[in-house]
């Protein structure tokens, strides 16, 4: 996989080039469809010459498609710029590096290849296209391929071998598995690097070829590092290049998932030697960091093929530096002919020891087998898939807690952890907060803050310690308000509790759902459910509560599958007890008269007092304590000639507020 500078084209690529003009444009038709190219393209016709290699390191157009074992180096990446024009039998899709065009009237396929920068160059291109004869029958797209393949699912002490071209089927049934020593073929899926057209690798040729026992090592091969000598390289500043290689990343989990390759399936971006400087070596590191990091979120696993002189000794140097994601699996190539997955001399054995290497033990060269002849690379194999995702991964939504449960295969762990805030969960096992590490099928998180969204993730854990990907779910949290009719009733009175209970992620009432109304005694700790009331179109429900105590009252959503449970605020309701008060309206000065009434709720043994308005204030005159059925009585004689006001007041205890009785005037004549 040594890549090669971009040459001064050939004036003939293979048997069945057409020799190019010297100047100016030329048109180039293909079943019903022209376009112009630069004179100096080659043009390739594949049904003339149908081992002639699709070259993307050389300007070209090429012509049809074929399924013939193509004359390919092992070793070519780089781009130029050309065109592919073929039958319509797949959805266009653009990735960095090629631009598709589907020509519907005409049935044929348009991919413009080009180097980096070059995008708008290859739209010019295509925008010279016109039909010029529909096609009689157009070749219809397939329908997209269902990832069902892991690469590489068990390949312990095997070889593989890799080349610039998937091969054609007849090249792969000879080579099967004992006819070569191969068991597993390397094969560039993306990367605007990739140098080779892949007329062969196709959802089919992936279901074939794993039907019949062949694995697969996946690559990418995209930006360089920056001290290299290639034209697409990775930025300088490490933050730029983390994100270059998520981009990378997500690009290269799109085109694996297109072929058929599932989850669990490891990509390895093809970083080239390079000779090492401090910024190169950070570049490297956060550019594989982030390539990592983005494949382990989207439960892919992140593997890097490097030159074991240059990359591997970066990537050893800094293998427990927390401050980069380090590759799930190390490919390294060191061309000593020592077909074992070790290398001592640079990166050292202790390291990417659970079945995670590929030893890269010679560069280019022919072999044949079973009667054909290819170029490859050949590779030393010691990998193990890690475990399948947890399946039925569920969480239902409760008060302060949710109820998680899973199914993992007997003898694996589980690990658990939780975002807050939002839908976003842990896309690491080793980041966000621990829920549940262990053998047990369901867990219960506690402590979640109220009106908040989680979001879960839980990973498998094999008995050799390989983690899995991560599944997730979530649940959005919920809010309810608390109102109420009045803040105070007098005993044996009522109130009315209005609520309105809401999604926390968009703002959207809850209708039809099961509202609780919580209430305790304002001296107490102790929640019990008060009423229990459906929300109505607008998310809003109500009730009627007669309190004999003062108490305080929260409304509540318990959850769902969907939904994490909340309460609202509290709203305190006092409860004033009823006090009356009897005096005569005259009495003669000097005369005794009684004042006397009664509390209710009954507070035998409390103290009731009498007050007298006197200016603007109640000064107390009196005082005695309520009897056993919660009367009280006091007895008056004014000292002066006219109108005294009087009151009874009761003071507020941990059940009631305070009360205070109608005024009573009595005329001292």
């Amino acid at each position: 996989m040594r890549l090669w500078k971009i040459v001064v084209p050939f004036a003939v690529l293979a048997t069945g080039v057409l020799p190019a003009q010297a100047a100016g444009d030329k048109t180039v038709e293909y079943r019903g469809y022209q376009v112009t190219v630069p004179a100096d393209w080659q043009v390739v016709d594949l049904a003339k010459d149908p081992t002639a290699c699709v070259r993307f390191d050389r300007p070209a157009v090429y012509l049809g498609k074929s399924t013939a074992q193509a004359d390919c180096p092992a070793h070519l990446t780089g781009r130029s710029q050309g065109l592919v024009l073929e039958p319509l039998t797949r959805t266009a899709r653009s990735t960095p590096g090629e631009l598709q065009e589907a020509v519907t009237d005409a049935g044929v396929l348009a991919t413009a290849y080009y180097s980096s920068g070059g995008d708008q160059a290859a739209r010019e291109v295509l925008g010279t296209g016109r039909v010029t004869s529909k096609a009689t029958r157009l070749a219809q797209p397939r329908a997209a391929a269902t990832p069902s393949v892991v690469a590489t699912g068990n390949l312990q002490g095997g070889f593989a071998f890799d080349t610039c071209a998937a091969p054609s089927q007849s090249a792969m049934d000879a080579w099967r598995y004992p006819a070569s020593g191969y068991k597993a073929v390397g094969v560039y899926i993306s990367g605007e690097r990739r140098a080779c057209g892949q007329p062969n690798l196709t959802p089919d040729w992936v279901a074939n070829n794993a039907a019949k026992g062949w694995q697969f090592l996946l690559i990418d091969v995209g930006l360089q590092a920056p001290c290299a000598p290639y034209a697409s390289k990775m930025s300088t500043d490490p933050a730029t290049a983390r994100a270059q290689g998520r981009t990378a990343a997500a690009n290269a989990v799109t085109a694996a998932q297109a072929l058929g390759f599932a989850q669990r399936s490891a990509i390895y971006s093809d970083v080239e030697a390079y000779t090492s400087t401090a910024a190169c070596k950070a570049s490297v590191l956060s550019y594989l960091s982030g390539w990592t990091l983005e494949l382990n979120t989207r439960g892919y696993f992140g593997g890097a093929y490097v030159a074991a002189a240059s990359g591997g000794v970066d990537l050893a140097g800094a293998y427990n530096n927390t401050a980069y994601t380090r590759p799930d699996n190390l490919w390294f190539a060191r061309w000593n002919n020592v077909t074992n997955t070790t290398d001592d001399k640079y990166i050292p054995a202790t390291m990417w020891t659970n079945r995670q290497r590929v030893h890269q033990y010679a560069g280019p060269h022919k072999e044949t087998h079973g009667g054909t002849e290819i170029e490859i690379d050949s590779n030393a194999v010691n990998l193990t898939a890690p475990p399948a995702a947890p399946t039925g991964f569920d969480a239902t939504g409760a008060y302060s807690t949710a109820a998680l449960k899973w199914t993992v295969p007997a003898g694996h762990q589980v690990i658990v952890r939780r975002n807050a805030g939002g839908t976003a969960a842990p896309p690491l096992p080793n980041v966000g907060t621990a829920v549940y590490t262990g053998t047990a099928a369901s867990t219960t998180a506690t402590g979640l803050a109220n009106a908040t969204s989680y979001a879960f993730r839980a990973w498998t854990k094999d008995s050799t310690g390989k983690i899995g990907p991560g599944v997730s779910t979530v649940l959005i949290g919920t809010g309810a308000t608390v109102a109420a009719s009045a803040p105070a009733i007098s005993y044996g009175g009522a109130v009315t509790l209005y609520t309105r209970a809401t999604r926390k992620d968009t703002g959207a009432s809850l209708t039809g759902v099961p509202l609780s109304l919580y209430a305790r005694a304002k001296n107490s700790a102790t929640w019990r459910e008060a009423g229990r009331v459906t929300s109505d179109g607008t998310g809003q429900a109500s009730s009627v509560q007669k309190p004999t105590v003062s108490t305080v009252y929260a409304w509540g959503y318990n959850g769902s599958p969907d939904l994490l449970g909340s309460r609202s605020g509290n709203a305190t309701i006092e409860v004033k007890p009823t006090i009356t008060i009897n005096l005569a309206a005259a009495i003669k000065l000097g005369a005794t008269t009684p004042v006397y009434g009664y509390l209710r709720p009954q507070h035998p043994g409390t103290t009731v007092y009498l007050q007298r308005l006197t200016g603007s204030a109640w000064p107390t005159v009196a005082t005695t304590k309520l009897n056993a059925t919660g009367n009280y009585g006091f007895s008056i004689k004014p000292a002066a000639r006219g109108t005294s006001y009087y009151r009874v007041v009761w003071l507020a205890d941990a059940d009631h507020a305070t009360t205070v009785s109608s005024t009573k005037a009595v005329a001292v004549s």
